[in-house]
Formats: structure tokens, sequence, C-alpha cells
């Protein structure tokens, strides 16, 4: 699943290349999973001027002139394909034709990925916009599990199951350890390395996608990697399931109960 260093690059991407383009045709393939029409939202967007991507959360949004904006959510296996306007690629959702002949599509097997017209605008907060302050309070509160809580979109916008166990790794704490047991020392720790770790990301896919959309990229991870055994450092890496979801970690990694 795309997370938020995949989605911020992508953003960049997809501004750089469509940014003051005409979207001359929209082809809607697959209509399920959108809340208007097809028809309705050819009508919103054709023969708008795209102004900006920008990345809400895990999601992208497509902002037009005349004030449409179109969310898209990319879900468990939904991408972004760049392609040559005669040939859309297989599994397509939406494909998005612009003037001048450049084009690119929303792909997804499962057909699981969700466009939004006009989304509401959500007040959770960001995780690059978190203040320090705001997180150990949320921290102090709650008695779930660090990891579902990193994750949960109700309470933190942007990290999934990946970076989850990258941020953790970093801050030297098990996704076991419950929230408000962590002492605030390492809790500061822990929002530290959310910013460092997401931002570190985001400047190794940048610099691997250059100008393209090559999909998310995982292999500079330091533990969340199934094809590894061990971390950089020699650490046997673990493996367990949290909420449904299988995080990596190492018995380095402190356990506050």
């Amino acid at each position: 699943m795309a997370e938020l260093p995949d989605l911020t690059v992508f953003a960049k991407i997809l501004t750089k290349r469509f940014q003051g383009k005409v979207l001359e045709t929209l082809d809607v393939s697959v209509a399920k999973k959108i809340k208007v029409t097809g028809t309705a939202l050819k009508k919103a967007l054709e023969g708008r001027e795209l102004l900006n991507v920008e990345r809400e959360g895990k999601t992208l949004q497509l902002i037009f002139s005349g004030s449409q904006v179109l969310g898209l959510h990319l879900m468990l296996r939904g991408e972004l394909v760049l392609f040559d306007q005669d040939e859309p690629p297989r599994y397509q959702i939406l494909g998005f034709h612009f003037e001048g002949g450049e084009a690119f599509s929303l792909v997804d097997l499962q057909k699981h990925a969700t466009p939004t017209l006009n989304p509401e605008k959500i007040a959770v907060p960001d995780a690059l916009d978190l203040q320090e302050k705001d997180f150990l309070d949320l921290l102090a509160r709650k008695r779930t599990t660090i990891k579902t809580l990193l994750m949960d979109q109700h309470l933190i916008r942007g990290i999934g199951n990946s970076y989850s166990d990258e941020i953790l790794y970093q801050a030297g704490i098990s996704p076991l350890s419950i929230a408000k047991a962590i002492p605030a020392n390492h809790a500061k720790k822990l929002f530290k390395s959310i910013g460092e770790t997401l931002r570190t990301a985001i400047e190794q896919i940048a610099k691997e996608n250059g100008n393209e959309l090559k999909g998310e990229l995982r292999d500079f991870m330091h533990v969340h990697r199934s094809s590894m055994e061990k971390t950089d450092k020699g650490e046997k890496i673990l493996s367990t399931k949290i909420g449904g979801r299988k995080s990596y970690y190492t018995a380095e990694q402190q356990l506050f109960k």
C-alpha cells in the first residue's frame, strides 16, 4: 500500500508533468466506487485545467480549475501509471488524457482504488504536521499498542504498516508497547523519529523516481522487509501480527507495558 512518502513523491511528479494542462478526456472504466455517476464525473472535470496535485493523508488530491477536486485513494494495490494515449494499461479505473498527448491512469487489479469528487475536509492531523505536545497528549490517553495508534487514520493521517515499523525501529520502541506506558523521553524520541523517518524516505523515493512514476519503493528500509533476516546492524528481525497486519521488529526494541 502506498504510504505518505510514496504519495508525497507521486504528487510532486504529477504536478511537474501535468500542472497547467487541460484535461481533455476522462475515461471512467470502473464506476462502482465513485459516489457520482461516470457521466457526472466527466462533466465536472473534462475541459478543466489541473492546477496542482497535493497529498492529504493517504490520498492524492487533483485540484482543477472551477474549484473541482478529485481525491484518489490507492487502497492496497492501486497504482498510478503514465502511458501513451493509444495504449491504456490493464485494470484501469480512471484514465486522464491531457492536452498535448500525455496521460496517466489509476489502475487496480482488485478494483478497490477509490476516486472521490470534492472530498470533505478532514480535521485529523497529518503525520508531518503533528505538534509534539499534541502527540504526547495522544499517547498518554491511549491503552492501545503503539503500532496500532500510529496506523489509526482517525488519529494521525499518512502512516501505514511499513512506515510504522520503520519509525518504531528507529525510535527503539517495540510495536507491542502500550502507548500510554511509553515514558516521556522515549515518546519524544518517537515523535522525532516520525518526522525524520518519513522525510528521509521522501528524499530517497524522489531520487529513485526522478520524473517517472515507479511505484512504491521499499528496498531502503531497515526492518520492514520480508526478504531480510537481520538488520544492517546484525539484529535478528522478528515478526508478528498486530491488528491483522504483519509487523517486523527486533528484540532490541524496548517493550513498555
